[in-house]
């Protein structure tokens, strides 16, 4: 059976009082003597009632909630960026409501939709690799909804944005590679319809230019960047006629593949082939050889992220300028690329 839920009606017909006496007596209204307070404190809890937050912040247009979109939250980066987050929010009074995507554009659509109608009074997200339409954003807009995205949307929407310079990254990575003597150097990356996978590629086509080192498309591959991934390009990559000397992946989970199939196929790490990453997750410094990878700021971005909503949500009647903040990358050098 399902059991009704408790509303300030109810308590009100126990107690014989106004239903609006209940509401001021829960909110700890002083025109409510302390004894009835106390009633129905003791009468909301016997009869186990949960304040309706929705229909609370629609009375109020405002429910002190933020929404958060991550394409997964096992990732340390998007976990990281979400406790920088979330700290920073709870001090100023909001609670935050995490959604993940798993990649998905329909889920993706779906979280937007569902914080929506909870009422959120901001959502700060990042982007799915499926996503190409972004109507659904534009939907968030349009509600004068603060909308900040982070790491990937850059320049997709004309909204406030945090991230890293993912174009200069792979300039630093691929500058790394060469001064170790590198000069067949492959890169794993995302796929170039995400802006921040697109920037990648492109700062590591224009670097391997710059030090006149001969620009081979079989050794640039797209993939979804996931570990399996990772054993499968490494493996495509080891089938062609000159193998690499070096191998750049857009993230550390796609490096830990490509690390694993080396091993198993007895190729020395660093001596046979340097390997590099991207993301710096806690496993980079765990496994044997330790992985060279970037560091994105995750808890930089996160706090970066929740000033700017509050900047925003603060003077909703200002038109601010839009923050578009980079951040510069930092190379956390270790053993697979020394």
């Amino acid at each position: 059976m399902n059991k009704k839920r408790t509303t300030i009606k109810d308590i009100a017909a126990v107690l014989n009082i106004s239903p609006a006496a209940v509401s001021k007596a829960l909110r700890g209204h002083s025109r409510i003597s302390v004894k009835t307070r106390e009633e129905v404190k003791r009468v909301a809890e016997e009869l186990n009632y949960q304040p309706n937050h929705l229909a609370s912040a629609l009375r109020k247009g405002k429910s002190n909630l933020v929404g958060v979109i991550v394409p997964r939250t096992n990732s340390n980066f998007f976990s990281s960026v979400i406790q920088s987050l979330e700290e920073i929010l709870n001090k100023a009074g909001y609670n935050i409501i995490i959604t993940q995507s798993n990649e998905s554009f329909q889920k993706e659509c779906t979280n937007i939709d569902t914080l929506l109608f909870t009422q959120v009074d901001g959502i700060i997200a990042s982007m799915a690799n499926e996503t190409v339409d972004l109507s659904y954003y534009e939907k968030i807009k349009s509600k004068d909804i603060p909308l900040i995205l982070f790491d990937r949307g850059e320049n997709d929407l004309n909204v406030d944005y945090v991230g890293i310079n993912d174009y200069d990254s792979s300039h630093i990575i691929v500058e790394h590679l060469v001064s170790k003597g590198c000069k067949r150097i492959a890169h794993i990356g995302g796929y170039r319809r995400t802006r921040i996978f697109n920037n990648r590629i492109r700062g590591y086509i224009d670097a391997i230019k710059k030090h006149n080192l001969p620009l081979d498309k079989d050794l640039i591959i797209e993939s979804a960047l996931t570990l399996e991934d990772g054993r499968k390009k490494m493996l495509e990559l080891l089938k062609q006629e000159i193998r690499p000397d070096a191998v750049y992946a857009a993230s550390d989970y796609a490096a830990l593949g490509a690390l694993q199939v080396l091993q198993e196929y007895n190729i020395s790490v660093p001596n046979d082939i340097r390997l590099v990453g991207f993301g710096n997750e806690p496993f980079t410094s765990l496994v044997t050889p330790t992985i060279t990878s970037v560091n994105q700021h995750s808890e930089k971005i996160g706090r970066l992220a929740a000033e700017t909503f509050l900047e925003r949500i603060a003077t909703p009647e200002v038109k601010q300028k839009l923050n578009k903040i980079i951040l510069d990358a930092e190379l956390v050098v270790r053993n697979s690329s020394k």
